[in-house]
């Protein structure tokens, strides 16, 4: 039954994996994989186990309780997800992000690869990698007319907006799910993933600047600083962003699980919101493409109908899928067989719990598959202690190895919708420039670690 079990597993796998060439959305084969698998483990009987971190074994449990505790850690994920996309959606809303093309004043091609890649590196530390790329994409097509130059650049936000998206604890999914899970704190995951993640980032663009489409001035005059189609777009850009980063102090100081902190922050910018739109401000002055009847929506009521319900839905399928094998132990005894096959490089060097090289092929699987199971089933494979650097070298090994493939990450494949930017292209001028700066920044980490460990 295990087989059978495992089989379901690849195929839905393989399925999402395959999601552009069957042109069957991803949600899809999650949700259909992980009702499949848990109902196979109620029909057959299957014994479930939970995990005793303390003492690194298998202990039997019921299904309805196994079931009920993942169900309840993976709505804390969603949930805090929804608070963050409705607070991007209320920025959106008031056209905050017009703001950000404010800063853009140079004509100089350097000067614009710097300016984009730390703005994206910022702004995904913030607003998570998926945004942060939709938003300077979006800019990009107002500043550079020519397209093929404008791939180039697209290339290098992926690469930044991921790098900055692996250090902060919401700025990734796969890095909020392991703050959420218990697994690294704020403060600890910047302290060791911080100076990794701008190696990740400044190491390419150094590369990238030597390439002569990088060299000279843009053509054409910079458009007029654009302002926002709403007087208040300013203030709820620093309102949104401000309280989105105020979520991991909330959780220090009470804590209490993140998705609280994020809706409290969700009230606080909806509040606003209301209050600026009732001031004579209508959503038809915002979106003219909307109907009538829209300008009577809140803001909030906007916001949540332009959610991206399938990434959610997707999260739930995925989520408990890989709990429903983490219930059954195959996670726990596959971690047993990786310590077990590479023992040279696990637990006997400088004091490891996992190996090096199986974190980082972890990372370069990110770029082939989707990071976020794969590091739901790290967590559910390795009974390591708290901010143990293994957590936080998978964090940025598996949030920066997706940028090696354009349909890698989030940000990759968003950037590849807005621009119809081809595969082997991305494969050919920028994959390399994304593995150069994955591994500078994973030797990085391991140097720093290695003389923290030693000191």
């Amino acid at each position: 039954m295990e087989t059978i079990i495992i089989i379901i597993f690849i195929t839905g796998y393989l399925a999402i994996t395959l999601e552009h060439n069957l042109k069957i959305d991803k949600l899809i084969p999650a949700l259909a994989m992980m009702a499949i698998l848990w109902a196979i483990i109620a029909l057959a009987h299957m014994p479930v186990f939970e995990v005793n971190t303390t003492l690194k074994e298998l202990e039997p449990s019921h299904l309805d309780e196994m079931l009920l505790h993942h169900l309840g850690k993976t709505a804390e994920i969603l949930v805090f997800l929804l608070g963050a996309m409705t607070i991007v959606e209320i920025i959106d809303y008031f056209d905050g992000f017009a703001t950000i093309k404010g800063y853009i004043r140079t004509r100089k091609k350097s000067k614009l690869l710097w300016l984009f890649s730390i703005l994206a590196f910022i702004l995904s530390a913030i607003i998570d990698n998926l945004t942060a790329t939709i938003v300077l994409v979006t800019i990009l097509q107002k500043v550079i007319k020519d397209r093929e130059l404008r791939l180039w650049f697209a290339g290098m936000i992926i690469i930044a907006a991921n790098a900055g998206g692996a250090w902060s604890p919401i700025g990734d999914v796969t890095t909020t799910m392991l703050w959420i899970a218990n697994k690294v704190t704020a403060l600890q995951l910047i302290e060791h993933v911080f100076i990794p993640s701008v190696v990740c980032m400044v190491v390419p663009v150094l590369f990238a600047l030597r390439y002569k489409v990088f060299k000279g001035e843009i053509e054409g005059e910079l458009e007029e600083r654009e302002i926002p189609k709403s007087p208040y777009g300013a203030t709820m850009l620093y309102l949104g962003l401000g309280s989105i980063v105020f979520v991991p102090f909330f959780k220090t100081i009470t804590h209490l699980p993140p998705y609280v902190g994020m809706m409290l922050s969700l009230a606080i910018v909806a509040t606003f919101a209301e209050i600026y739109s009732n001031a004579k401000f209508s959503i038809s002055s915002v979106d003219a493409t909307e109907s009538d009847e829209a300008s009577f929506h809140s803001p909030v009521h906007a916001s949540l109908s332009k959610i991206e319900l399938p990434s959610i839905l997707f999260f739930l399928g995925i989520l408990l899928a890989v709990a429903a094998l983490e219930s059954l132990g195959m996670l726990f005894e596959f971690a047993g067989v990786l310590d077990e096959t590479m023992p040279l490089l696990g637990s006997e060097i400088m004091g490891q719990t996992v190996s090096d090289l199986v974190i980082i092929i972890l990372g370069v699987g990110s770029a082939v598959i989707d990071n976020v199971p794969l590091v739901a089933a790290s967590m559910g494979m390795f009974s390591i202690p708290i901010d143990d650097p293994v957590w936080h070298f998978i964090a940025f090994s598996a949030g920066t190895g997706g940028s090696m493939l354009i349909i890698g990450s989030a940000a990759g494949v968003v950037a590849m919708g807005m621009e119809k930017i081809d595969f082997f292209w991305y494969f050919r001028k920028i994959a390399w420039l994304a593995l150069v700066g994955f591994l500078a920044g994973s030797i990085t980490f391991v140097l720093i670690r290695n003389i923290v460990l030693n000191a």
